[in-house]
């Protein structure tokens, strides 16, 4: 009888060890199928196609381009020099990257500072009317920037302001304000109030609060409302060309447009320096993808 009591032990033992087996299986999910996976080369293919030809398509020389050879023969760096270094277009080429460095870190500083007063305001202090300001925040959002150019140009006249850097980082910070808002809010939302309680407990202010404790647990969403932000900033063109139209304030997108002349398209140019504006966003999201996808989860579950 001792025996028999003896092996049950090691029988429920072993009898858990499949089942432990099962649920980690069950865990990792089914396995992709073939649809799956031919709808996931599909995507990328999709993607990386046109910027493997653009790139491509910057080595090559100016009777190379618009041929049906893939590779450049003979490779050639000609484009990047007329870009940057030469033909009289060097010189404003980098200083319409310089003017999109200023204008989009400008921008992109100014609306996390101010986002996330408004984020920790709207999502962990009392306060009335969070529906409503928030229902504005996303009409504003997605209100199309086109409708209020001529306004816009003609208060930037009245003052002064065109052919500037704060003609382009004003209205940039007013139209990705409300995004960045929305992310920061719902993000610091996600963060357990306990931790704010105690730096309360122990006498520090809200401001002290949200610098020494909320903060450092929400940089992935600073990092998605960073990246988001500067990725618009850097890219847009409408504003850009309607307020400034001197070299001195041109920014890259702009810059890119006045290339070439009335019967010449230097295409060369165009993919090089495209090439080149494309670097800052790739390094972003290559660096901080894991934050960029951490802070878009929690804003999508949090409410």
């Amino acid at each position: 009888m001792a025996t028999v009591t003896a092996n049950r032990p090691s029988t429920s033992v072993a009898s858990s060890v499949p089942a432990t087996r099962r649920r980690r299986r069950r865990g990792r999910g089914a396995p992709i199928g073939p649809a799956m996976w031919v709808a996931v080369v599909v995507v990328v293919l999709f993607v990386l196609l046109p910027i493997a030809w653009m790139l491509l398509s910057s080595f090559k020389g100016p009777a190379s381009i618009g041929t049906t050879s893939i590779l450049p023969h003979p490779w050639t760096t000609s484009n990047y020099v007329s870009a940057f270094g030469g033909n009289g277009s060097g010189d404003t080429s980098g200083r319409y990257i310089l003017n999109s460095v200023i204008v989009a870190v400008s921008t992109t500083a100014l609306v996390l500072v101010l986002g996330t007063l408004a984020g920790y305001g709207l999502g962990r202090m009392p306060m009335r009317g969070k529906l409503p300001l928030m229902m504005v925040l996303l009409m504003i959002s997605v209100f199309p920037a086109i409708a209020v150019i001529a306004p816009l140009f003609l208060i930037m006249k009245s003052i002064g302001w065109l052919n500037s850097y704060q003609a382009l980082i004003l209205p940039y910070t007013a139209f990705n304000l409300p995004f960045a808002i929305w992310i920061l809010r719902n993000y610091l939302m996600g963060i357990p109030k306990e931790m704010e309680e105690t730096g309360r407990i122990d006498g520090a202010s809200p401001l002290r609060t949200l610098w020494s404790i909320i903060l450092p647990q929400a940089l992935p969403g600073l990092f998605t409302a960073g990246i988001f932000t500067f990725t618009a900033c850097w890219t847009e063109f409408l504003m850009a060309l309607s307020f400034n139209s001197d070299n001195n304030f041109r920014t890259i997108p702009v810059g890119i447009s006045q290339f070439g002349g009335q019967y010449s398209v230097p295409y060369g140019m165009y993919f090089a320096t495209s090439c080149v504006a494309a670097i800052p966003i790739a390094v972003l999201v290559l660096v901080f993808r894991k934050s960029v996808v951490s802070g878009l989860t929690s804003g999508a579950v949090k409410g």
